[in-house]
């Protein structure tokens, strides 16, 4: 499921977060139960944008490799269930901030909704 992930985050990175591809690429993956990842998903990328004390590196959507920054954003919601201080550390490095508890619950929230769908992140 991280290729869905991926290519939603870069999506609305890069078009905002009402694109449709990334919200059809969501109906596709999940079917009727699509919006509660996409509006979670868009709560987090709302929440990265607006705490992070710099820019995010987002690849273009053609792009086969991942950056560092989308690399840690998947590693963050692959562990923030199952390894929570791994998570916590890895968002601040991201951030460039030390209060990242609310963007942590925004990682968390659209980590379990994948997992509730069937479609776990994993790295």
């Amino acid at each position: 499921m991280r290729e869905i992930a991926l290519f939603a985050m870069r999506r609305m990175g890069a078009h905002g977060l009402a694109d449709a591809r990334a919200a059809h690429t969501m109906f596709t993956a999940f079917g009727q139960s699509f919006r509660r990842p996409l509006v979670l998903l868009r709560a987090l990328m709302a929440d990265l944008a607006g705490t992070s004390a710099g820019s995010i590196a987002i690849a273009p959507c053609c792009c086969a490799r991942m950056t560092p920054a989308e690399s840690a954003m998947l590693s963050i919601l692959a562990r923030v269930e199952t390894a929570p201080e791994t998570a916590r550390y890895l968002m601040t490095d991201l951030l460039g901030v030390r209060r990242i508890d609310g963007v942590l619950a925004s990682a968390a929230a659209v980590a379990a909704a994948f997992a509730d769908e069937g479609r776990p992140v994993t790295m």
